[in-house]
């Protein structure tokens, strides 16, 4: 393991990067740029206010039973147990954006989520929301692809519980 670091960071230090090893010890370049770490920030922020999005003003009404989503989910014949199950995952997909190792599977989730909620719009109600659940699915998107390289670290995880 060492011998597969050390060119890396010696090859990184020449280009100005940061080595990190990778997977089955594959040497990967991270920038250390500052517009690298913009990126990063924004990212990041972008995941909190995905995350305050899909918790507060969605989940939120659905997991308390607020009339407004209660009406939308009997008008469709889903009733409270499809409204809180929709609830349940907006949630959990929020919770999972902030968790590193979630990231990218929180983010595509949510995206799958957003795609049937563009159907749903389209099908059953007027269509009036529509373009929401599209504008949504752009950064969910980024941040899935963004963060893909966490899956490796989960489906880790995954194997060593099992």
């Amino acid at each position: 393991m060492l011998e597969t670091t050390a060119p890396a960071a010696t090859a990184a230090s020449a280009t100005g990067t940061t080595g990190v090893t990778g997977t089955g010890g594959t040497a990967l370049a991270e920038s250390a740029t500052v517009g690298g770490r913009r990126a990063r920030i924004a990212l990041r922020a972008l995941q909190a206010l995905l995350a305050l999005f899909f918790a507060v003003p969605s989940a939120l009404p659905k997991l308390i039973a607020h009339s407004s989503a209660a009406e939308t989910f009997d008008e469709m014949g889903w009733g409270s147990t499809g409204m809180y199950a929709i609830g349940v995952l907006e949630l959990a997909g929020a919770i999972g954006l902030l968790i590193p190792v979630l990231q990218s599977a929180a983010a595509t989730g949510l995206a799958a989520l957003m795609v049937g909620a563009f159907v749903v719009q389209v099908t059953m109600l007027d269509g009036q929301y529509a373009a929401t659940p599209l504008i949504l699915l752009v950064p969910l998107a980024l941040i899935a692809w963004t963060r893909r390289s966490h899956n490796t670290d989960l489906l880790r995880l995954l194997r060593r519980q099992s």
